[in-house]
């Protein structure tokens, strides 16, 4: 029963995939004129003299329906070709509008956050899934979690070296077992179990992955900016210990995680998140992360919906996700307030980033780093997808 139930929920993705990219491609571009000339249009009346306080504005402006946003990554090197920028944007614009077409067809939250995220784990371009960060051994350990609001029902998963989406084991393991939280060979055996769809390791390695962590230990760091061509950062690989910034004391190069992560808001007003991530790379095998972390990486409830991305030992030390909802309930701030004092007060010397979604539609994002892949939307008609400021 658990195979069938696997390969089920394969088959319904892949279908919506499918389904999007062709009923979106006409409408999309049409909105996005229709946006532009909104834009124009503002501008002219010297409504909002700034694109940052025009976003500003529009955020404060969105209450109730649903809203979305995903991430895949905080830290970005400011030299990082136009191309791979505009590679990212664009799939941060498909994972949006799959998520969009999802949430008109009246999918509950938990679903969409599963459905973009294994959308994001599929394309090597972040760090999850295919094309995820290797291990100082040179093989990936994958890990994910998934939190559905209303109930506070959970699941998570670390150590994956087979599971094509690490996203939908962790669903399975809220759903179909007793326990909120499986590791390795355990997880491993689940999956089996459960029927999800396998691949070999080599499935997950890239070509460029393997020349950054050929870069990485000849740098001697713990981490390193997979994303950038080795032709334009070797020079960075070659660094000095000295010169390097520090995780726990420890020596790092180029600062750059990509994790990626969904959050969501559907019409009925549930909030889901979902993280998933291939870790740093270089790093110790058996390393976790703050993605699987409940309370850390990611978090949701009644209130709100977080999924966070960046210095992971930062995170889990400040519980960066679940404090979003606790300054929301005991300080009473809104969404935006308190992604920006989380982001400020609770993370000390670490370098990370958040979205996040509220039960009254609206949705935020915060970062202290240079620049976070991001982007967002909301029923009424508001989309955006950035990197920077």
């Amino acid at each position: 029963m658990g195979r069938v139930c696997g390969l089920q929920r394969c088959v319904k993705f892949n279908l919506l995939r499918l389904e999007v990219r062709i009923v979106y491609k006409t409408e999309n571009a049409i909105a996005e004129e229709r946006r532009r000339e909104e834009r124009r249009e503002r501008y002219r009346e010297g409504e909002i003299e700034t694109e940052r306080e025009r976003r500003v504005e529009r955020k404060k402006e969105r209450m109730g329906g649903w809203a979305i946003a995903v991430h895949g990554g905080a830290g970005v090197d400011p030299n990082l070709p136009l191309e791979r920028q505009e590679e990212a944007k664009q799939l941060l614009n498909r994972c949006l509008l799959l998520g969009i077409s999802a949430l008109r067809s009246s999918l509950p939250a938990i679903d969409v956050v599963e459905l973009v995220v294994r959308e994001l784990e599929t394309d090597p371009i972040f760090n999850s899934g295919r094309g995820s960060a290797l291990s100082e051994k040179g093989t990936v350990e994958m890990e994910a979690s998934i939190m559905d609001g209303p109930k506070r029902r959970c699941g998570a998963v670390s150590g994956l070296t087979t599971v094509k989406n690490p996203v939908s084991l962790a669903r399975l393991v809220m759903e179909k077992s007793p326990h909120s939280y499986l590791a390795f060979e355990g997880a491993e055996a689940f999956a089996r179990q459960q029927g999800v769809e396998l691949a070999d390791n080599e499935y997950f390695i890239t070509e460029e992955n393997v020349g950054m962590l050929k870069l990485a230990k000849e740098a001697n760091t713990i981490m390193f900016d997979y994303r950038i061509p080795t032709d334009t950062c070797s020079a960075g690989a070659m660094a000095t210990v000295e010169n390097a910034m520090q995780m726990n004391g420890l020596p790092i190069s180029v600062y750059t995680q990509e994790t990626v992560g969904c959050v969501v808001v559907d019409s009925q007003g549930r909030c889901a998140a979902a993280t998933s991530t291939g870790g740093l790379m270089n790093k110790m095998s058996g390393r976790i992360g703050d993605s699987p972390l409940i309370g850390s990486g990611t978090y949701a409830c009644d209130l709100c919906a977080i999924s966070c991305t960046g210095e992971g030992e930062a995170i889990i030390r400040s519980t960066l996700a679940r404090d979003v909802a606790a300054v929301m309930e005991y300080k009473g701030l809104d969404l935006q307030d308190a992604v920006d004092y989380v982001i400020k007060e609770r993370l000390d010397e670490g370098k990370a980033g958040l979205i996040a979604v509220s039960k009254d539609g609206k949705v935020a994002c915060g970062f202290n780093t240079t620049g976070m892949f991001r982007g967002c939307a909301t029923e009424d008609g508001f989309m955006e997808v950035g990197i920077w400021e």
